[in-house]
């Protein structure tokens, strides 16, 4: 038979904790009533049970002025950010508007905003500088007198850089411009550091911290308006209609917890897992660039560009044996965007290896990463 290949790719999707699946089970079968409805007592029940979870995601994160909105995931909640709060900003003021966003952002970002670009906005995609970073200098100078709405995701699903949100926060509260940042890939991973100031929306998905599919969240200043993407039942404050997955819901509440509190310790772990796979691949290689920035970098990340081989063969060969990504989950094979956005060539972006270190990793692990990587890319040359 052969061996089961190394999983490297957690960026992409983390399996649901022990813990998480425990908390789930009552709401399967046992405790399963609808907790949109409060015609009976099972039902009320549900629903305290949906509100209890509410405010304990509220106490974990330490909010005080965001209201939490359960979505389907982090593409259903930026859509909701983005299209509902462009779309609201329309009505009231009959002006479309400018909005900025960064052409290394999630296709969940992108795509609803070219959606509002058909209907009339005005949208920027900045391109950041060569290690993945928007500078405020850089940032400042794309503001128009009509930018209503900014879009910057706080760490980058592909390369894994931290770009500067308090800073940008900073310049679009001085200008009173809304901000949204994409923060699927943080939570769990680097520090909490005040989410209420931190960004006026914010997208959080379960399945990256070990929690279920099928559910997320996006945090919303209380005082802003959104238009609804979904109708007919008028669920989570009017913005979300149709019944609430509550088991998910429940795992996902689990699983913030679970990351908030141990987030220093994983973290620890990450850094001496990552360091090492990179350390060995640099000191075993020629040719290994690292792609963004390795200061301003999640703990778990890694994305390299291996130079003078196909990438088509370069994953062809790794594919049974380590199970990792050339970019986002969601690009169906084509060369990543973030990397072509960095100035790689499409040849080099194809030929790079986003690498995520996960809970479950060992350092043999690492070291058998290091050795099928290494032997791939002498094969290969």
């Amino acid at each position: 038979m052969l061996s089961t290949p190394i999983l490297l790719d957690y960026q992409s999707s983390t399996p649901c904790l022990e813990e998480v699946e425990i908390s789930m089970a009552p709401y399967w079968s046992e405790i399963f009533s609808n907790p949109s409805s409060k015609s009976n007592l099972a039902s009320i029940n549900a629903n305290a049970l949906l509100e209890v979870s509410r405010e304990k995601i509220q106490e974990y994160l330490f909010l005080q002025k965001k209201k939490v909105i359960f979505t389907s995931g982090a593409t259903e909640s930026n859509n909701l950010a983005l299209l509902g709060f462009a779309r609201n900003h329309y009505k009231e003021t009959k002006r479309y508007g400018h909005i900025i966003t960064l052409k290394t952002e999630h296709k969940a970002v992108l795509e609803p905003l070219d959606q509002l670009r058909k209907e009339g906005f005005q949208v920027t995609e900045i391109c950041p500088e060569k290690d993945g970073l928007i500078s405020k200098e850089k940032f400042i100078s794309y503001i128009k007198n009509d930018t209503f709405l900014v879009s910057i995701m706080m760490a980058n699903n592909e390369i894994g850089v931290i770009q500067p949100l308090k800073e940008i926060s900073e310049i679009c509260r001085s200008r009173e411009i809304i901000l949204h940042s994409d923060y699927a890939q943080c939570l769990g991973y680097i520090e909490i550091d005040n989410l209420d100031s931190l960004a006026n929306m914010l997208t959080i998905s379960s399945h990256k911290i070990y929690g279920p599919k099928g559910v997320g969240l996006l945090l919303v200043d209380n005082n802003i308006k959104l238009q609804p993407l979904i109708f007919g039942g008028g669920q989570e404050f009017g913005l979300r209609s149709g019944t609430l997955p509550l088991p998910l819901i429940v795992g996902f509440t689990k699983a913030i917890e679970i990351a908030v509190f141990n987030q220093k310790k994983n973290t620890e772990k990450f850094l001496f897992h990552r360091d090492k796979l990179l350390n060995g691949l640099l000191n075993n290689n020629t040719g290994v660039e690292i792609n963004g920035s390795m200061k301003e970098r999640l703990p778990h990340n890694l994305n390299l560009t291996i130079l003078e081989v196909s990438g088509a063969k370069l994953h062809k060969c790794l594919k049974s044996k380590i199970i990792c990504s050339s970019g986002s989950a969601c690009t169906n094979g084509e060369p990543s965007h973030v990397l072509v956005a960095l100035g790689r060539s499409f040849k080099e972006a194809e030929a790079s290896l986003r690498l995520s270190i996960g809970l479950t990793t060992t350092i043999e692990d690492i070291e058998k990463s290091i050795q099928i990587i290494t032997d791939t890319i002498k094969l290969l040359r």
